[in-house]
């Protein structure tokens, strides 16, 4: 077992309102597992995953850690250090944690695309690139469970693809478990072999996608799972 949440709640106060982001979710992820989760904005998906991260406290229930003792988290935006080149944005963690190395590997480099910009400025790469960089942050420090909040989406649809191609193929080589928040259910689908549908703070749909890699989203059981996730997010 990699994690498991048990009636994790949390709830705002806004405006005098009291506002449940999650209504006592229970959710349990295995090793090596790629978990892609869908829904409504406000839904709560950004919500369960900043838990999940210690990012927020819960307002009740209880997160196990399993063996998911280090984890990692790709936010939307790239977050880079504008002054530092792609290799020390990379290598960043390592200026606080001695067990790390000083630098990034050249196969971690070629694995994410940017030998040739280890010296770039992350003002001298594209949207695409910032992205692989900031991913190459959170692989550095090799985590147990990588946590990523819609990396994807400000990205054009040529640029997207050949992220969530690297991606997957990250998935296969280093035996990653994922858990990846996104709007787009293509995307989920192209990804995940399991899809959570979240609305209003629970779980309402969890599907295991039994479609091999590399899926073809023309095919017609990746449309009909399509519509049905779909369905179950807009109904």
């Amino acid at each position: 077992m990699l994690l498991k949440t048990t009636g994790l709640t949390k709830t705002y106060t806004t405006s005098g309102h009291l506002i449940t982001a999650l209504d006592a979710v229970d959710l349990s992820f295995s090793e090596n597992s790629f978990t892609c989760i869908v829904g409504k904005s406000g839904c709560g998906k950004t919500t369960l995953l900043r838990l999940l991260a210690g990012l927020e406290p819960a307002a009740a229930g209880t997160i196990t850690y399993g063996n998911a003792t280090k984890i990692g988290f790709v936010f939307q935006e790239p977050r880079l250090m504008p002054w530092l080149t792609v290799a020390d944005n990379i290598a960043f963690a390592a200026r606080n944690d001695t067990s790390l190395p000083k630098a990034p590997s050249e196969e971690l480099l070629e694995l994410l695309g940017l030998k040739e910009f280890r010296l770039a400025y992350p003002a001298q790469l594209s949207g695409g690139m910032a992205q692989r960089a900031a991913l190459g942050r959170t692989l550095f420090q090799n985590p147990d469970l990588i946590l990523m909040d819609e990396p994807f989406s400000a990205l054009d649809y040529f640029t997207r693809r050949s992220l969530q191609q690297m991606l997957l193929e990250l998935f296969h080589r280093q035996k990653k478990s994922i858990i990846f928040v996104t709007h787009d259910v293509e995307e989920a689908l192209l990804l995940g072999q399991r899809i959570l549908v979240m609305q209003e703070g629970s779980i309402k749909s969890d599907r295991t996608v039994d479609m091999a890699y590399p899926r073809q989203p023309a095919s017609l059981p990746f449309q009909q799972l399509r519509l049905q996730i779909l369905n179950a997010i807009e109904n």
